[in-house]
This record gives C-alpha cells, structure tokens and sequence, in this order.
C-alpha cells in the first residue's frame, strides 16, 4: 500500500486503486501517524491535534483509530504501543519519506559530479507533490514544523535540480521556473545565483547584473546585510566575462569516456594539418563522441560549432540548422532582415573566423551536406569541418577516417563501466564478457544496450540470449552491412524485453525530432514519470539537460513500431497539438517583458515546430504557422518555414479557409520570404497577396483586434516596395485606437513615418514617442528599440546631437541584451553617423565595430552600411581612392530588393558621385546622383522627403535633385 501527505492525505493500493479514508478526523489520524512512520505518537497529542478544542476523548479517538484500521485492511498495521499509536508501514511506502531519501540520494550525485543522475532522481522526488505537505492538518503544531521542513528540502531539491540541469545546459529552459521561484523567495541567494547564471548562460549579462543589484538592495533593506562572498564571486566572474553569444557546444556526455585514447589525438593533428576530415563508419560504431571528444581537446584554432544533423528531415532546412548553431538569426529585428540567402549569410558570417565546425549526422543530408560544405570551405579559409557519417561526402580536400569498432579490452571496459552503474557491485567472468561483446562486433552502442539489460538479468542469461538472436549474423565475415544487422538485432532484442507501457511511450516518443520536456514527453506518449525513467535506465532515452532524446538509431526502429501498431496518425496528431499549445502560450509573451525567457523555450522546440508542420492537417499547420510567427521573425528563423509555407498553400488554395484568413494571411507572408525561395516564393506571393491582405484587413479593422498583431508590422514592411504601399501602410496606421496594446504602438510608430515624409517632425516625433510609451508599457525590447532608434533620428534631423546619440545608445544597449549582432551593427552605423559630423575618428571607431558586428552575422546589407559609412570618413579626410574602394565595396554587397538598403544604397552613390566631383568626372557624377534619385523614388514617395528621412546635407540633397532634373 502507498501513502501520501504531500498534499492531501491518500492511501492506494498496489493496484492503484484509491482507499476510501472517511472524513477529516481519519485522515488527519493518518497524516500525523504517516508524518514519521513507524514512531509511536502519544494518544494526548493525536487528541489535542485532531481537535485543537479539546472536545475529543480517549474513547472517541480510540473509535477513530478502530475505523482506520478497518479501512486500511491489511494494507497497514496500526498498533497500541505504551500510551501511544504507531503505523507500521515502510518508510519507501510513504511519499514524503520516499521524496526525502530521492532529495538525498539525488544532492549526492550532484556532488559527485553525476548531474544527469541527479536530474532524474530529484525529478523523480519532485513529482510526487501533490500540493501543500500535511495539507489535512492545518492547525496541527506537528504539521507545522513538519511541513516546514518538508518545504525547505523541497525548495532544496527545486535548487539542486535546477542546478543540474544548468550544468547540463538546460538553462533555455529552466529561466522561466527560475524566476518566478527568485519572486516568491527573493531573500534566497542560491535561487538568485542560479538565475544570474541561467541567464548569463543565454547571452543576457545585463539582466544577470541586474537580478545581482535587486538582491543586493533586498538584502540590505530587509535584512541589513550585504550578499554572500558565494555571490559577490560570482557578479565579479560575470562583469569580466565576454557577454557575446557563443555558437552550440557538443552535448553534455554523461559517462565516461572508453578505449579511444589514440583516435583522439590522431584525428585532433589531422585537422590540424586539413581541413575536412569525414569520420567514416556505422551506426552505433561511436562516430559522434569521438567526435565531441576531438572537439573538446581545444587543440584545434578558434572557436567551436557542434550542429546535431539528425533532427532535420531534408536539406533545405541545413543552411538554417547552421545559422542557429552559430548563434546567427536569420533575419534582424529592425523592420526586415537581410535579403540574402542563409548560405550567403554563413559565408559572409565566416569568411574570416577561425572555427571548427562539427556536422555531426550527415548520411542523410550527404549530397545538400557535401555541397554546403564544399561551398564554406572555398570562401572562408580560416574553417575547418568535421563531420560523422556513414557514407563520404565525395568532395576535394576530404580526408577520411574510419571509425572502427573498439579493441577487445576497451570492449569490455565499457560493457563493465555501463553495467556496473545499473547494477551496483556488478562482477562478471571477463571471458564471458568478451564473448557477448564480440558477438555484438564490438559496437559501443549495442554493448551499452547489452550492458543495461544486467540490470534484471544475470551475465550468462545476457550472453545465451545474445548468442541465440545473433547465431545466424556472428558466423562468416563482419562487414559494415553484417553490423548494421547486429545492432539492428540487439536494439530489437532490447525493445522486446521492454514491458508493453514502455513500447508503448518508447514508440511514440519518436515522433520528436528534437526531443522533448518531460512534461510534453508525458502529454503525447500517454505515459508516466515512471515509464520515462525506466526507458532511460534500460538506454533506450538519455536524459540531456530538463530534456528526454532518443538516439537515431532507436528512434528509426521505434517508427517502424509505430506504423505498425496504427498510432502513427494519431500521436503524430498529438504532437502537433501538443506545439500548438506551447506557441500560443508563449506567443503573448513574446511581445513583452517576459520575452528572453520565452524565446529560449520554444527555440529548443524548433525542430519539433518543423517536424509538426509536415504532418499537420491544414487547419492544425495554418494556426502553428500563425502562433509561432512572433518567435520566427524575432529568433530570425521565418525562412526555415518558407518551403513549408509554400507547400502548405498549395494544398489550401488561393482562397483564406472560413475563421482562419490571419492565419492563412500570415502563411502568405512566409511563403514570400524570397531569400529563402526564391522564385517559387514570389510566385506564390503574387497569386496570394490580394487576397491574403483582404483576410488581415478584415481580421484587423481598427475597432476589434485580430491575434497576432506582429504580422500586421510585417505585412507593411513586406509590401513597403509592392504596387499598393499606401495601402498596407494604412491598414497597420488606422490600429491607433485598437484594443490591442502592441498593434497600437506599432501603429503609432509607422504613422511616424508618414509625417516624416510630409516633413511635419514634430508630429512624426509625437507619433514615435506615442510609439515608445506603448512598446515600454508593454516591456517589448524590440519595439522599444524601434522607437528609440526613429527618435534618434528626429533628433538628429534637428541638429540635436546629444539627445540623438542618448537616444541610438539606449536602442543599442537593448538590442545588445537581446543579442541582435546585426541590429547592433544597424544602431552603430546610425552612431557613426552622428559622430561624422563632429569627431571622424569616433565615427570611423563605430563605423569599424559596425562592420565586424556584421561580418560575424553574416548580414551583407549591414556591412554595406558600415563600408559606406568608411567611404564617407576616407572621402572627408581626402583619401579618394580609399573612399572609392569602399563605396564600390558596400554597393557589391547591398541587397537591392530589400527595404532596408534603401539608405545605404543611396548614400553610397552619393558617396561615389562626390568622389568622382572631386576627380572632375562630372558625367560620372551625375549617373551616381541619378541613380540615387531612382533608388529613392522606388518607395513611392517624392525624392525630396526620401532625401530628407535619410538625414542627407543640403549639398547632397542639390546634388541628387539636380541630376534628377536633367535626367528628365
């Protein structure tokens, strides 16, 4: 029988089933029999705190022990002992001393360094509260101090917890907890430590230095006491460490590493010498940790890329994996990202960065993987490549190296380390073990496998069952195919010994490319804690981080299980539903304070977004498309679902579904992302436009908000350049008065725009401030940067130079916190523009940190600004032909179809119009001021107020319009 008092108080039997306990007197009887089983408890206080009144006698509680005794049954005894009572049960049998000995037992594998152990057992503790300890005995001084007690190891258990899975890597998803705990306990400085670290982890120094100062002043107002030297420490070690995102690391391994020692070192100096090494070799041969052990040797120049290939289903998604990996978004925040392509962006990104990056997974992918990879390697010579895959890549300058199974020693070795962690003092004859390890051709993967199963079964039970599924495949040569039947065998062996719950979740689990929450996990597979657990111990999960994975291997032998029990269509279903769920929770968040906690979590669903989307119906993938578009443009991933958009658009046709026209307006949107498809992308965008816009129009008409009002911005920004600007223009600006928060800033802030070209600056300055007054209501960073940065600009068209640069440094300072390289290199074109005009060598400083910001991101457009912004510095100090060099430079790299170019592109003909004046080539000037007049009259509007927007000189204004009158 099993008892609880984590919560209310229960009884169930083995069978589950619950045990009627009757009304509150016996139920509290039994909590404080249950607070320490097996002490007796004397009689006057079972009296006194059963009925604090003193109302209730000998006889009476006697009665009551008689009717719980009744009750339980045989399930427990509960005995007269002296003047007292006790219950005789196993203390493992009652919650709170079972959550007690797993709280224990998982701090002692955090202190010895067993962090994905500890995350199991002290999850597996955690689950079983129920609600408040002793929650039956309210005014009972026993449960008091015992639910107090209770709470402190529960909050310790939260805190250990969280700390594994920190060391883990799971801070993306462990920020949120983190600070709503530090909100409930903002005196505890463990919580606050933990917090700062979680987001320090994520790239947020700032916000970690801020929780430090919040519990500083805490500390001292309410307790007169200063923070420990434990996190003083650790606010020392965050001010001087470099805040800059750092692309993805290997994943955390949590065993040991076996019999490797000289692969190591020798594929560590061949990359040294090459710079492509294939490490060639079977599944389960042991491709990818040798290949983050080589990684970890730190041997090797420059940074680290670990990118997991395994989660993407084809190869269109390869040049986004790798942006994300590197830490690159695929667009910036500002209003529009860089039109290139992610390959053009990887190349810009890498063109001169020392980095070995690790594809791990490649089989799959082999022709896209060869292709991007030869491509990379062409134009940025500082990288080296190393990649995991069953076949070569089959380009110039690979170097292969086959991964072969292990030696015989090592072989053992492993099998004995990963039994004796499943079976404490586990001995076994090393003949015997040598004989099951060469059957299983000395793969690692199926040794581990093997290895898990002498948790239940004795070593010569494990070696007759080996010998009898492998007789047929051990006789006669092992080649690579022979082994891929061995482990095929010996993961079919491992999944018919698992019980039919555990094939059960085990077979739906696979429907997660990327993993999953424990919580998500539980949802989709209709499983139990327990169930997870038991997959995890027997291999066939590894718990990395606060999530669940599965490896490849097993996972493509569990989908098979899967279509053939039927299920395949409905827990697919589920999933789907399942991320649904998680993008509309998140989506709200995403637009305020709450936004650098949000993002990271539904970052790690990213590949599950995608896998969902393939096999969603129609209306499922249309409403995931619209609730994660908020997390797609502002994670800059929205051209990874382009293809998806395109396909999904095909079936739907070119009419909005009835109830779903945003959704099926921002599936348009996607689908339009032209950097990402190109041709067919614009096609599409065509054929849908007019009616997508008459969907949003009338989801959004002015007195009632639709749902996902960042599409709203985007829809302007998509169409700025299109045949009807005014009228996307007019549709985000008339939500001045709408309902929803966001919508109406962002409608304050493009109506600014609008009086800007009407050079009416001080109603455009009203309406951007308007604008900034919303975004900072809602805490949205993104918006706030938006504003501040068309502020800045009012303030400089005034000669306002100090409030300009205030201005472009705060929109700085925010997008540096959300980790926005190429919007930092955006605002600091815009600073150098500002310092231009009083101080060269600041603006040149700005300029410089400008374009390295954009190089490392990959942003060509952004670049272009920076070189341009270069130009202008070269051509006021007199250095015509460096200016000409970098003016030629920045107009090679703008995108001419993107909105964000406008300024650039114009100011760099100026630019190279001003240095041909200077060289006397008149004809050669007017050409580049004509042509800038053009690139100004593209939008729509009379060149003058493009001109004037842009902050131009009055000589540069002559110029452009003066041409401009010839030409016609």
């Amino acid at each position: 029988m099993q008892f609880g008092i984590l919560g209310e108080t229960r009884a169930r039997h083995g069978d589950g089933g619950e045990v009627p306990l009757g009304g509150p007197a016996r139920r509290a009887l039994l909590a404080l029999l249950l607070v320490r089983p097996g002490e007796v408890v004397p009689t006057h206080r079972l009296a006194d705190e059963m009925d604090p009144t003193g109302a209730l006698s000998a006889h009476a509680l006697q009665s009551q022990v008689s009717r719980l005794r009744s009750a339980l049954g045989a399930g427990a005894a509960i005995e007269r002992a002296g003047a007292g009572y006790r219950i005789v049960v196993d203390p493992d049998d009652v919650d709170a001393s079972r959550f007690e000995r797993l709280a224990g037992a998982g701090r002692a594998a955090l202190a010895d360094g067993d962090a994905g152990r500890a995350l199991v057992l002290l999850g597996e503790a955690l689950e079983l509260w129920r609600g408040p300890a002793l929650a039956d005995l309210p005014e009972s001084e026993t449960a008091r101090a015992a639910a107090v007690r209770l709470e402190e190891r529960r909050l310790g258990a939260l805190e250990d917890r969280i700390e594994a899975g920190l060391r883990l890597d799971g801070h993306r998803t462990l920020v949120p907890e983190l600070r709503e705990l530090v909100g409930r306990h903002p005196l505890r400085e463990r919580l606050a430590g933990l917090l700062m670290r979680a987001l320090f982890a994520e790239g947020g120094q700032a916000e970690a230095l801020v929780v430090f100062e919040e519990t500083r002043r805490r500390l001292a107002d309410e307790l007169g006491a200063d923070p420990s030297p434990e996190l003083t420490a650790l606010h020392g070690e965050l001010l001087r460490t470099d805040p800059t995102p750092s692309p993805a690391a290997p994943p955390a391994q949590l065993t040991g590493f076996v019999g490797r020692a000289n692969e190591v070192t020798e594929v560590a100096e061949l990359l040294k010498a090459v710079r492509l090494v294939t490490l060639l070799g079977p599944g389960g041969v042991g491709k990818t940790r040798l290949a983050v052990e080589v990684a970890g040797t730190g041997g090797i120049e420059g940074q680290l890329c670990f990118v997991e290939l395994a989660p993407l289903r084809d190869g269109a998604g390869l040049p986004h994996a790798l942006l994300g990996a590197l830490g690159l978004r695929g667009n910036g925040l500002q209003m529009g990202g860089d039109a290139k392509t992610p390959v053009d962006r990887l190349v810009a990104a890498l063109s001169d960065r020392a980095l070995l990056l690790v594809l791990d997974n490649c089989e799959h992918l082999v022709d896209e993987v060869a292709g991007l990879a030869a491509r990379l390697l062409t134009t940025c010579p500082r990288l080296r490549v190393l990649a995991t895959s069953r076949e070569p890549l089959g380009i110039t300058g690979e170097h292969l190296y086959p991964v072969r199974p292990l030696d015989g020693d090592a072989a053992v070795q492993l099998f004995t380390e990963r039994a004796g962690a499943v079976r404490r003092g586990f001995t076994a004859d090393p003949e015997v073990v040598r004989r099951i390890c060469a059957a299983l051709d000395d793969l690692p993967l199926a040794i581990e496998l093997a290895a898990a199963r002498s948790r239940t079964l004795d070593i010569d039970d494990v070696a007759g069952r080996l010998d009898d599924l492998l007789a047929v495949g051990a006789r006669g040569s092992r080649t690579a195919d022979a082994r891929h039947r061995t482990l095929r065998s010996v993961v079919a062996w491992s999944w018919d010994l698992l019980s039919e719950p555990e094939q059960r979740a085990a077979r739906r689990f696979t429907v997660f490319a990327g993993g999953a929450t424990a919580r998500s996990a539980l949802r989709v597979c209709g499983t139990d804690g327990e169930t997870l657990e038991a997959l995890a111990d027997k291999s066939l999960l590894e718990v990395a981080g606060v999530r669940y994975r599965m490896l490849e291997t097993i996972r493509a032998y569990g989908a098979e299980r899967l279509d053939e029990a039927g299920e395949g269509t409905a827990v697919r279903r589920a999933h789907a539903q399942r991320l649904l769920e998680l993008v509309r929770t998140a989506d709200p968040h995403l637009r305020r304070a709450e936004q650098l906690e949000w993002l990271p979590v539904v970052a790690a669903e990213h590949g599950d977004l995608l896998a969902a989307l393939r096999w969603a119906v129609e209306e499922t993938a249309l409403e995931l498309l619209a609730a994660a578009f908020t997390y797609l443009w502002v994670r800059g991933a929205s051209a990874s679902v382009a293809p998806l958009a395109i396909a999904l658009l095909a079936s739907v046709g070119e009419t909005a579904p009835d109830g779903l026209g945003e959704e099926y307006a921002t599936c348009v949107l996607l689908a339009g992302a032209a950097s990402a498809t190109g041709e067919a992308g614009r096609q599409v965008w065509l054929r849908h436009r007019t009616a997508a816009g008459e969907a949003l129009a009338a989801a959004w008409p002015g007195d009632r908000s639709g749902r996902y009002p960042v599409v709203l911005l985007l829809w302007m920004l998509r169409n700025a350049g299109g045949p009807d600007p005014q009228g996307a223009f007019a549709l985000v600006s008339s939500q001045r008065e709408c309902p929803e928060p966001w919508a109406r800033a962002a409608a304050h802030y493009v109506s600014g725009f609008g009086h800007l070209g009407q050079r009416e600056a001080a109603t455009a300055e009203d309406a951007f401030e308007q604008a900034l007054e919303g975004f900072r209501s809602l805490g949205d960073r993104w918006g706030i940067a938006l504003a501040l940065d068309a502020l800045a600009g009012v303030a400089g068209a005034r000669g306002e130079r100090t409030r300009e640069a205030a201005l472009t440094d705060e929109a700085l300072e925010l997008t540096e916190r959300l980790g926005a390289l190429e919007d930092s290199a955006d605002l600091l074109v815009n600073r150098g523009d500002h310092l231009a005009r009083d101080d060269a060598a600041e603006a040149r400083t700005a300029y410089a940190k400008a374009a390295a910001l954009a190089r490392r991101a990959g942003n060509s457009t952004y670049l272009a600004a920076a070189l341009r912004g270069l130009g202008d510095v070269a051509l006021e100090e007199g250095d015509l032909a460096e200016a000409e060099r970098l003016y030629s430079e920045a107009l090679e790299r703008i995108d001419p179809h993107w909105i964000k170019s406008l300024g650039p592109r114009v100011r760099t003909l100026i630019g190279l119009g001003h240095v041909s004046v200077a060289r006397s080539h008149h004809a050669a000037a007017r050409e580049y001021y004509r042509q800038a007049a053009e690139v100004a009259a593209a939008v729509g509007a009379r060149v003058p107020e493009v001109l004037h927007m842009l902050g131009l000189s009055g000589k540069a204004v002559e110029s452009v319009l003066g041409a401009a009158a010839t030409d016609r």
